[in-house]
């Protein structure tokens, strides 16, 4: 689903009228009343009927609509905003090609989801033909799948011409004799739907190899019934929810019979994936882990997964890679998303794979032209669903018609790639078209063009407007038939002849109504109506302990080891930024007064800290002039080293990897300072009073953000080896901030009211000088501050407190034997410290510096990266040496 960073101009929206559109509409047309635009000239409306009246299943929303008015659905328009971004829902743009769309770093950013706040509503009786139709049609597709990589009845009974199977790109010949354990071998069916101008519902497309979507209607009904709970409350939506619980049971009964306690995890291609959210989100509603290829290994002919040095066995994977880059060893060699020998293991039946490899091949236009035919052939029955009409060309007759009306009709090559819309093309493209068809006609399929109804939508700028929509909507497999999703995943279709490419700019959840409401999130009957009774007892609640709850592979440790340091770093910078900005205003006219050499100073320690030029070596008036755009720059851009705003880019990045690891209360703090620091102005403004306004406000929403955060990730995270590797990251990066710090700021001796200054400015960057002021009133004494910020077990902020937080952390890793060389390290670094008085750190050389402060900070600092760099090595890395795939006695026969 693919949403542009910005929306296009509504074709309709609220303007001058000579009528109030809030008025009741008791004597008017419905569709005046509450939209200021002339209804659609075609396509069937959702909202109201032939004679302008409200349908009954919409009654409750319109009179919701009239009675907040304009300004009521600005503020819901807010909310839900204020809800995606709380909740942390992004989308990464791609392009047409399905690449996604990157900064000029090269990465991909994600952007916020876009959500309309108005549902699209679906009566009983649609949904109950909705229901059949899906659910007959996923029978249909599983029936087509097993036929396809078995006996091929419709192929040698002349129903599906062979090439239609084997030049398809989904067509794995890798995957023929795999099976998926149970009664189907189609496990997960995504179907996009429109309604026709007659009010029937056409299938518009199959997503068959790695069906997206689910994760994110989950999300929207959950950001949508928030913003709305009055509305919501009124019309009782079928809960979607149950269906996860019917996703997790099929899992669980998709494992080989080998497996006891099957270990189910979700395989992602990444973060970089357009859809990362939508696989994190509905891995972390299984309560399944997210892993990607280099979490995963085939050892002995079993698939593995790596924890902690230790390898997992895995029974299940939920797919989201697609096939072609599943195993670079018999599919696609330079794939780096899949896993060696993965194909190897599926024929011995050692893990399942669902779906199943070779599964994307049901998408084909080809084979959609012959549904109906193989309907009859393999079920005896006539589908429920229709299509739009389809004409291969393969057939002389079809062909005819599909030349003749090429320019009304959407162009799909059998052997993959983008549809071609018709309406699009200039003559000469048309004429060009038209040739290449004539040459290769077995290769073009023709289909009518979608038709799409229309609802009321409030996401498009102006107000309410109407707009066309659509909806994608899953099944899953279970014992006896497939389990659909009661709702889905509505969407608005982009305007113009994109829609036809079934491109979007806006999600919509799906509610459907129910003769009697429901008032709990249960399982409805018509959830489990394709379940028998012993499924429904079968279907699992939240367990106390899984196969999967311990395992943290070195990828997921990583990262959060990295979300430990960015958050820390972040905290740090927005501390030394404050008081270097404070310093800056307070001297900056005042370069006689001995304090003022703090400045330079402050500047010289976030060079130091950043590895960045801060012009600190410049004389005071250059220095001066270049502070305000050094300390924007080091605040707002993300693309300088070590600036406020990267940190920030960098923990949403590792977080959002790692997103089942998160409390959902991470994503609303993440986002409030994502929005602060990353999508703020890019240069600094003319004004210079809004610059220092602007630097103010987003240093302390920064430093509030991650206190904050530092709170939720101490009272909602469980403290299981995650965390403790989160908390190693953070404490690393603590110790090697203030030995940076105390090294740029107190090894020079300065004038006594300098060294005040600036020792205090160094207190508040470490968070500590109402307790040094305390202890040490009406003075400044390097002793004091080490002692401070060195020595003291009892300080949070001291360099001591870190290492015996470092030191009990690693004592807890799994496999610690309690002399392993980062347990030794931490053990020297103290030992190092011990031998050291504050007093001796007074200490000055005839050339007025502090060289055993100097030697001591300068080497543990050099410690502390080589443990940073030394438990990467031991705990956060792959292994590199080779180990068999098949196992100790066995040779792999390559035919």
């Amino acid at each position: 689903m693919a949403v542009p960073a910005t929306s296009p101009t509504p074709p309709m929206s609220f303007g001058a009228t000579d009528f109030d559109p809030l008025e009741p509409y008791g004597s008017m047309r419905a569709q005046q009343a509450l939209f200021d635009v002339r209804p659609p000239a075609s396509g069937y409306d959702e909202f109201v009927d032939a004679a302008g009246d409200v349908r009954p299943a919409w009654q409750e929303l319109a009179d919701c609509v009239r009675e907040r008015g304009r300004d009521g659905l600005a503020r819901l328009r807010a909310a839900v905003r204020g809800l995606v971004d709380n909740d942390g829902i992004t989308y990464i743009q791609v392009d047409r090609h399905g690449e996604a769309i990157t900064d000029t770093d090269g990465t991909a950013v994600p952007g916020p989801w876009q959500l309309d706040a108005l549902p699209l509503v679906i009566s009983a009786p649609d949904w109950d033909r909705l229901e059949a139709g899906l659910v007959q049609r996923s029978r249909l597709l599983d029936a087509v799948l097993t036929d396809l990589y078995a006996n091929r009845r419709s192929i040698t009974s002349g129903v599906l011409p062979p090439q239609l199977l084997f030049s398809h790109p989904g067509y794995v010949r890798a995957a023929r004799g795999i099976e998926v354990p149970g009664r189907h071998q189609l496990f997960l069916h995504g179907c996009d739907i429109s309604r026709a101008r007659s009010g029937e519902f056409l299938v518009n497309a199959d997503w068959t190899q790695a069906p997206s979507g689910a994760g994110y209607a989950l999300a929207d009904r959950r950001v949508v019934a928030h913003a709305i709970p009055d509305l919501y409350e009124q019309i009782g939506p079928r809960p979607a929810s149950p269906w996860a619980q019917a996703l997790r049971l099929a899992l669980v009964d998709a494992a080989p019979e080998s497996a006891e306690e099957p270990v189910i995890v979700v395989l992602s291609p990444g973060i970089h994936s357009e859809t990362a959210f939508d696989q994190a989100y509905l891995a972390s509603v299984l309560g399944l882990p997210l892993v990607e290829s280099a979490d995963l290994v085939v050892r002995d002919g079993k698939l593995w997964m790596r924890s902690m040095g230790t390898l997992k066995r895995v029974d299940v994977v939920l797919r989201r890679v697609d096939a072609e880059y599943a195993d670079p060893l018999d599919l696609r060699p330079d794939s780096r998303l899949g896993v060696v020998g993965l194909v190897e293991v599926l024929r011995r039946g050692a893990v399942t794979v669902v779906n199943t490899l070779g599964s994307g091949v049901l998408e084909s236009a080809g084979l959609l032209r012959f549904l109906p035919e193989l309907a009859e052939k393999l079920l005896g029955e006539t589908p429920l669903l229709q299509t739009a009409p389809l004409y291969w060309a393969g057939i002389d007759i079809e062909r005819s018609h599909l030349l003749a009306h090429l320019a009304e009709l959407l162009i799909k090559p059998v052997t993959g790639g983008d549809p071609i819309v018709g309406p699009e093309l200039s003559a000469a493209q048309l004429e060009s078209l038209g040739a290449r068809i004539s040459a290769t006609p077995w290769q073009w399929v023709g289909q009518e063009l979608p038709q799409f109804s229309s609802a009321p939508s409030d996401f498009l700028p102006g107000g309410l407007s109407s707009a066309s929509v659509g909806m994608r909507l899953f099944t899953v497999s279970q014992h006896s038939g497939y389990a659909p999703m009661i709702g889905g995943l509505g969407y608005l279709l982009a305007p113009g002849t994109t829609a036809y490419r079934l491109k979007t700019i806006a999600a919509k959840d799906i509610w459907i109504r129910t003769p009697t409401r429901v008032t709990a999130e249960k399982i409805p009957s018509t959830v489990t109506a394709d379940l028998t009774a012993p499924d429904v007892a079968r279907l699992p609640a939240p367990a106390t302990s899984s196969p999967t709850q311990e395992v943290s592979s070195p990828r997921v440790l990583s990262d959060l080891f990295w979300i430990g340091r960015y958050a820390e770093r972040a905290e740090h910078m927005s501390r030394l930024l404050t008081v270097t900005r404070e310093r800056y205003h307070e001297y900056r006219y005042r370069r006689t007064m001995a304090g003022s050499e703090c400045v330079p100073v402050l500047l010289t320690a976030l060079g130091a800290i950043t590895g960045t030029d801060t012009g600190a070596g410049a004389d005071y008036a250059e220095m001066v002039a270049t502070a305000p755009t050094t300390l924007w720059s080091l605040t707002a851009d993300r693309h300088r080293p070590g600036s406020l705003a990267q940190s920030v880019e960098r923990l949403g990045l590792a977080a959002r990897a790692v997103r089942d690891q998160m409390s959902n209360d991470t994503w609303m703090l993440l986002s409030a300072l994502e929005r602060a620091l990353l999508y703020g102005p890019d240069t600094p403004p003319d004004s210079k009073a809004e610059g220092d306004a602007f630097l103010a406000s987003t240093s302390t929403q920064a430093l509030a953000g991650m206190l904050a955060l530092s709170g939720v990730v101490a009272e909602s995270m469980v403290h299981d080896v995650g965390w403790t590797m989160l908390d190693i990251g953070k404490r690393i990066e603590r110790a090697q901030g203030l030995t940076a710090l105390l090294r740029a700021t107190l090894t020079t001796v300065r004038a006594p009211d300098a060294e005040q200054t600036i020792t205090e400015s160094t207190l508040v960057a470490c968070e500590s000088l109402v307790i040094y002021r305390r202890r040490n009133p009406g003075k400044s004494s390097v002793a004091g501050v080490a002692e401070l910020v060195l020595f003291d077990a009892a300080n949070p902020r001291s360099l001591v407190y870190q290492l015996e937080r470092l030191r009990a952390h690693l004592k807890s890793l799994p496999g610690s034997s309690g002399s392993s060389r980062p347990e030794r390290m931490v053990d020297e670094i103290a030992a190092r410290l011990r031998r050291i008085a504050p007093a001796d750190l007074e200490d000055v050389s005839a050339d007025g510096a502090r060289d055993d402060l100097d030697k001591l900070l300068s080497a543990i600092h050099r410690d502390l990266r080589e443990l940073s760099s030394v438990i990467t090595a031991i705990h956060l890395s792959l292994p590199g040496d080779m180990q068999p795939l098949w196992g100790p006695d066995e040779r792999r026969v390559v035919p």
